[in-house]
């Protein structure tokens, strides 16, 4: 690593998080946080700066810390959506959503407080529409966004010398979306969706504000086409 600032990108092996760490490269050195250790590699080796920084996300303890001597910036960006009426889902449904969507979160954001609080850093979580409206179908994932919302809010209160921004995507073209189709019963047209790369930008505006700027919330949708 340089002496360029560095960032934490979660979910970095594709989707939202890959492109938002390509958007972040030329200003950031990035650790590429995610389970896919061969895709991060790859995406490492395009992104000058880049390192892979495999971890189980659901037990951030298990990630190594232990050369982690700055952080600047912490972007949440890995989740899963399990779709379906709320009688139909099970504890497990609920369990693994919380375990990625809200707990790894809180988690991961804990362990590296010390470092963002000693360079006055930057926690972005990557929420959804589902985090301002629950619709049928979507109760378990909308559940985990509003209490990622509520996270990002009690932490900006608790943790005034970071900045703390919540995004709120719409529909985007990436795999999980992809996933999203098939248990929705529907086609995949990513041509459809909003572009990965609108969302990393949006991000890096966050991230590169000037100091005396918070942005706190920022909802990201496609254009109709």
């Amino acid at each position: 690593m340089s002496d360029r600032p560095v960032a934490l990108v979660t979910g970095a092996s594709s989707g939202i998080g890959s492109a938002i760490a390509r958007s972040l490269a030329p200003t950031h050195d990035l650790l590429l946080g995610g389970r896919d250790e061969d895709s991060l590699s790859v995406l490492a080796a395009e992104l000058p700066g880049a390192r892979a920084w495999p971890f189980d996300l659901t037990n951030a303890a298990s990630a190594d810390l232990s050369a982690l001597s700055r952080l600047d910036v912490v972007v949440h960006s890995a989740g899963i959506a399990l779709l379906g009426p709320l009688g139909e889902a099970t504890q497990d449904d609920w369990r693994k959503t919380f375990d990625v969507n809200v707990f790894a979160v809180a988690e991961l954001t804990n362990l590296v407080l010390p470092q963002l609080r000693a360079a006055g850093g930057h926690v972005v979580l990557i929420n959804s529409g589902a985090g301002l409206n629950a619709n049928p179908g979507w109760g378990v994932y909308a559940a985990s966004k509003f209490a990622l919302r509520a996270y990002a809010d009690a932490l900006r209160g608790d943790e005034p010398s970071i900045r703390v921004t919540t995004v709120y995507p719409g529909r985007t073209a990436t795999p999980m979306q992809e996933d999203v189709r098939r248990q929705e019963g529907g086609e995949y047209d990513p041509s459809k969706y909003l572009d990965p790369a609108s969302v990393g930008r949006a991000v890096a505006a966050a991230v590169l504000a000037t100091p005396d700027a918070h942005i706190t919330e920022i909802n990201v949708r496609s254009r109709p086409h």
